[in-house]
């Protein structure tokens, strides 16, 4: 009798060892793949229709009025062309007057035009971008319109002669031509500023740890300084004029993205602004 008890007792003792190493060996991995984490990708802006909406229709409607005055010029007469000479310039502007290159003009449309992809390309290559396409579209369109209508604005208000009238490389019609009395600001260097300073900010607020930051920084600063440095060779425009493009356009860029982060936009306003001998456009924030 006691022998079969103890092959009773020591069948029991196996089972049970066999029982605890399955468990051992089986419930570690169910565990791992029942609770491994996931990565959620958030957006560091906060946009809303109500607010960006209309800004964005107030900037495309106050673009479009900066054209129509831009149209409005009037051609300048042989004799007006007669007397713009190179001391009619600001001494800091003169080393430009006269300048004309066909050749640097077409060349400056090569960066000018590939920069509006540069936002849309890297929204397309980084992952956490990808994840807010709409919103980096939206942000992008709010960045253009606000320097598109800086930029007619100023430029159908401000009298200002190209570099090449102030001299006779250029044909006296090209010179006479009402398209070459808005020099100031440069348009180009603003609107590829904007385009590459707004792929720039956006690339850093949703990499904030990358290390490839100093370098899209760096390429995308070169990018309309090299417009910039073709439209002055052009006989397009003066030094300070692309200067005052390059810094309208990379605030644009910079600027529109900020104020998105994590901040109710309701206190940004953009209204026209007129009066007795000028036109303008006012932009108010209120912290």
């Amino acid at each position: 009798m006691k022998k079969y008890i103890h092959v009773f007792v020591l069948a029991c003792v196996v089972n049970t060892s066999i029982a605890q190493d399955t468990i051992r060996i089986t419930l570690p991995d169910t565990t791992i793949r029942s609770f491994r984490p996931k990565k959620v990708i958030t957006s560091p802006y906060t946009t809303s229709f109500k607010v960006d909406g209309p800004i964005i229709a107030a900037g495309i409607g106050l673009t479009g009025l900066g054209v129509h005055l831009i149209d409005q010029k009037k051609n300048l007469t042989a004799a007006e062309v007669a007397r713009k000479t190179p001391d009619k310039v600001p001494f800091f502007d003169r080393s430009s007057a006269g300048f004309y290159s066909e050749r640097a003009d077409r060349d400056s449309y090569v960066p000018f035009q590939y920069s509006f992809a540069l936002p849309v390309a890297m929204m397309l290559i980084n992952k956490n971008q990808r994840h807010k396409p709409v919103q980096v579209l939206a942000l992008y369109v709010e960045t253009m319109a606000v320097t598109g209508t800086l930029f007619t604005i100023t430029a159908g208000s401000v009298q200002r002669s190209r570099p090449y009238v102030y001299g006779t490389l250029a044909p006296l019609d090209k010179r006479m031509d009402k398209n070459s009395h808005r020099s100031f600001f440069a348009g180009h260097t603003a609107a590829t500023a904007s385009a590459t300073f707004f792929a720039a900010k956006v690339f850093q607020d949703f990499n904030p740890d990358s290390k490839l930051k100093p370098y899209v920084w760096g390429v995308c600063a070169a990018v309309p300084a090299l417009v910039g440095y073709l439209r002055y060779k052009a006989g397009m425009h003066f030094i300070s004029d692309n200067l005052l493009g390059y810094a309208i356009g990379a605030g644009a860029g910079i600027l529109v993205p900020q104020l998105h982060k994590n901040k109710n936009l309701k206190d940004l306003s953009i209204v026209p602004q007129f009066g007795p001998g000028y036109r303008g456009v006012a932009l108010g924030y209120q912290f």
